[in-house]
């Protein structure tokens, strides 16, 4: 790195920079033709800056001739790295950024969905040390369940070492608890737009102020520890909101299965995940990361669905620690510990290492994937391409992409009429059939009355050949007169 100590002359560092080039290029016998404006480092040899009458050089690469053929070489973009003679202070806005986030706050809001009986409160309760959801008395059999799902919502304000996190948990109690499960997701659905919508309609008023953010930055999904898959509500709900929120599949209650069936029951979840196109939130692993953070991080992927227990109540262990955990028959399961399940793993997921970039993805992504089709819907074109530079490889896949889509949804549409007029044809067929199946019973009966009458005709026939042909009676002798011989 050179540093000019030349004032007066801007172009001088990079004349100084190249000179090293140009005397590399003169060592190849390469010629140089003169310019009408030449830097000091093209005109000296010995690289010394000359008093003045310096123009910038051209960003147009110059002609390089030799005795052999032209030979052109690419400009390369360099970046003159300068050390400062003083302390500026920009250095100062991570504290500056620090200290404004640390005054205003972070807000975290999150989406519990599972059927009931899973542990969904407990769990919450337990990532967030906090009693949000009280013990539920035990329902009355007399009383008549609710139908549907409904949509329940708890905020807290939580600080913990002068930070302070506005928490909002959004329950779905009654999903997946009908039985008929038809349609349940469609609530949850709808008010993951809805929180959408209202961010969208604030932001297009012409006089904005500080709002805040209601959009759902999580959704903690509940399996049930089956041991098999996912059943079909889980797929169908997943595959409804996997692009409007991050999903974190969690395994509840995994004391109930062995080490074995957890291992086993993860992998088919993680295939029936794959399978069906679901997208679930994985954090990135950055090239800047140092070894530490990467090894969580894959760390923290390997134990995807998390099995969880959760609890609150703190036990005495063996060797007389205080934990917060479950006490069996034959042992205690600590919350806290990594050899008993995945709960700080998915502490460490939600809230801990990637909080803040589950929130730039819901805004950052999700949001904005969401944002730019509504706004398509209404008839507002958008062109995301004045937003960065072009790149002739992401236009053709954009335009590869485009192509693809009208294609499959010609192929639906063709494929919707080709289903309607083969239902047409076969009621035309099915109609069909049946007037033939009753024109022929019709002609059958038709042709069993004519056989009945036919046969009685050969019987009464074959009597009558019967009579004509039989012959008559012999007349008795008569009596001779006279005497007896």
């Amino acid at each position: 790195m050179v540093e000019s100590t030349n004032t007066h002359n801007p172009a001088h560092a990079d004349a100084v920079d190249e000179a090293p080039i140009k005397e590399s290029e003169s060592a190849t016998n390469v010629q140089i033709p003169s310019e009408p404006h030449t830097t000091s480092a093209e005109s000296n040899g010995n690289g010394s800056a000359g008093a003045g009458g310096l123009e910038p050089p051209t960003d147009e690469a110059p002609n390089l001739k030799s005795n052999g053929p032209t030979v052109t070489t690419t400009p390369e973009i360099k970046i003159i790295r300068r050390k400062l003679n003083g302390y500026v202070g920009f250095a100062n806005l991570p504290k500056q950024w620090h200290r404004k986030s640390i005054r205003r706050g972070f807000n975290l809001n999150l989406l519990s969905v599972g059927e009931s009986g899973l542990g969904k409160s407990t769990l919450i309760n337990t990532l967030f040390n906090k009693e949000l959801y009280q013990p539920k008395e035990p329902r009355d059999p007399a009383v008549e369940r609710p139908t549907g799902v409904s949509i329940d919502t708890i905020s807290s304000e939580i600080e913990e070492n002068g930070v302070k996190l506005n928490l909002t948990v959004i329950d779905t109690p009654g999903f997946g608890d009908q039985v008929n499960n038809t349609d349940s997701w469609q609530p949850i659905v709808d008010e993951i737009n809805s929180r959408f919508d209202s961010y969208l309609e604030f932001e297009n008023k012409i006089n904005r102020t500080t709002v805040a953010d209601t959009r759902i930055h999580a959704c903690l999904y509940f399996i049930e520890p089956t041991g098999h898959s996912l059943k079909p509500l889980d797929i169908e709900f997943l595959k409804q909101v996997h692009k409007k929120v991050n999903v974190i599949p969690v395994v509840a209650k995994s004391d109930t299965l062995t080490e074995e069936e957890i291992l086993e029951f993860k992998q088919r979840v993680l295939d029936d995940i794959k399978t069906q196109g679901i997208e679930i939130f994985e954090p990135k692993i950055y090239e800047n990361d140092d070894e530490e953070t990467i090894l969580a991080t894959k760390e923290i992927l390997s134990k995807v669905p998390f099995a969880i227990v959760g609890s609150t109540t703190e036990i005495q262990t063996a060797d007389g620690r205080t934990v917060r955990g479950r006490q069996y028959p034959w042992g205690v399961i600590e919350v806290d510990n990594e050899d008993h399940n995945d709960f700080v793993r998915l502490r460490q997921l939600l809230i801990r290492n990637f909080l803040e970039e589950l929130r730039e993805k819901t805004a950052n992504v999700l949001y904005e994937a969401y944002r730019s089709e509504k706004l398509e819907k209404l008839g507002i074109p958008q062109d995301h391409s004045v937003f960065r530079e072009f790149d002739p490889s992401i236009k053709q896949q954009e335009e590869k992409a485009l192509h693809e889509a009208k294609l499959a949804k010609l192929e639906a549409e063709m494929k919707q009429i080709f289903q309607q007029k083969v239902s047409e044809k076969e009621k035309k067929l099915q109609k069909s059939e049946a007037e033939l199946f009753s024109r022929h019973k019709e002609v059958k009966e038709k042709l069993l009355k004519q056989i009945k009458s036919l046969e009685e005709k050969k019987k009464q026939l074959e009597n009558a050949r019967l009579n004509a042909y039989e012959p008559a009676p012999a007349p008795a002798p008569k009596a001779k007169k006279g005497f007896l011989r």
